[in-house]
């Protein structure tokens, strides 16, 4: 059993579709016989052909928003199109900053409920069930939408893996966005990207992440080199993302980010659930922990019994003379 329509929240920055986008669309051939996108700009014939490679039939644009903050003017002509009746069953969205501001103004508008933190969805009895992770991710709790449509879902990245459909390029409609009055106003005047190299660290096919174990700072200096080596990108626990030795961008976890790497190496994590949560559906993981009772262990592929800052040199070592 299937919905009828399915609308997606589709983010791209400079042409560049994001790769929940992508994660969404997936999930949604499976769940409406009919998959469309609802899209914040007017560039949507940049991004058609990728879209549609993933199942998108049509994206609804709203054209150039001048600035605006994406949330207001999307939301309101997505209420707008759900009360003139051309509106979808239910709406995807990822966990972005603009996604979860669009889902709480679209829950306002419509009165409608949003589960969040989804990580599954399925079709019962024509509404819609999530799973959602809850007590840190060692338990799955199922919510049904008892009410009426369109339901909103807040699902979390990597939560399926972007596969294409083969479909053509998508169709490209405009979608009328009503006046905004003074909710309109708020403009982004700035944006700041924070200087990187190597892959993303949601993105990355390798990750290696610095725990607590590595005894200061200036050591984490090794998960770099090491992720470099490895052509891969450098994380981190909370724990050293509180105590400042690198950015938040860098922290995996429940509060930071979910990656799913072919390899993720964990250098002096312990590995408290909120940390699991972020990584655990890595498909191979390496373990570097002095403790051999660290939870960690319970996880790994393979577990390395040893002081960091002996076992992290002699891999770099290894790596550099190769």
């Amino acid at each position: 059993m299937t919905l009828s329509k399915i609308w997606v929240f589709a983010e791209a920055l400079d042409g560049e579709v994001a790769s929940t986008t992508l994660e969404l669309l997936t999930m949604a051939r499976g769940l409406a016989d009919s998959v469309e996108c609802v899209y914040a700009g007017d560039d949507g014939d940049d991004i058609a052909e990728l879209l549609g490679s993933h199942g998108c039939e049509t994206i609804h644009q709203t054209g150039d928003l001048d600035g605006a903050l994406v949330g207001v003017p999307v939301s309101a002509a997505v209420v707008a199109a759900v009360e003139a009746g051309d509106g979808p069953d239910a709406i995807l969205l990822g966990t972005s900053y603009d996604a979860r501001d669009v889902a709480a103004r679209l829950s306002v508008g419509l009165d409608r409920p949003v589960i969040t933190n989804v990580v599954a969805l399925e079709v019962d009895d024509d509404t819609l069930v999530g799973t959602e992770p809850i007590f840190g991710g060692t338990t799955d709790v199922k919510t049904k939408f008892t009410g009426e449509g369109p339901y909103l879902a807040l699902v979390r990245p990597k939560s399926i893996a972007a596969e294409p459909s083969g479909g053509a390029a998508a169709d490209v409609e405009d979608l009328d966005v009503p006046d905004l009055g003074s909710a309109g106003g708020a403009t982004v005047v700035e944006r700041h990207a924070e200087e990187s190299s190597g892959p993303k660290l949601d993105e990355a096919a390798v990750v290696v992440s610095g725990g607590r174990g590595m005894g200061d700072a200036e050591n984490y200096e090794m998960v770099e080199k090491l992720a470099k080596l490895l052509k891969g990108a450098a994380g981190a626990s909370r724990a050293i993302v509180d105590a400042g030795w690198v950015p938040y961008s860098y922290q995996v976890g429940q509060t930071g980010k979910v990656v799913k790497p072919d390899l993720y190496i964990a250098a002096g994590i312990s590995g408290a659930t909120q940390h699991l949560v972020g990584m655990k559906g890595s498909k191979n993981i390496i373990a570097i922990n002095k403790d051999p009772e660290a939870p960690i262990f319970g996880i790994a592929d393979l577990g390395i019994v040893g002081d960091v800052h002996k076992v992290m040199p002699q891999l770099i070592e290894a790596l550099s003379s190769r």
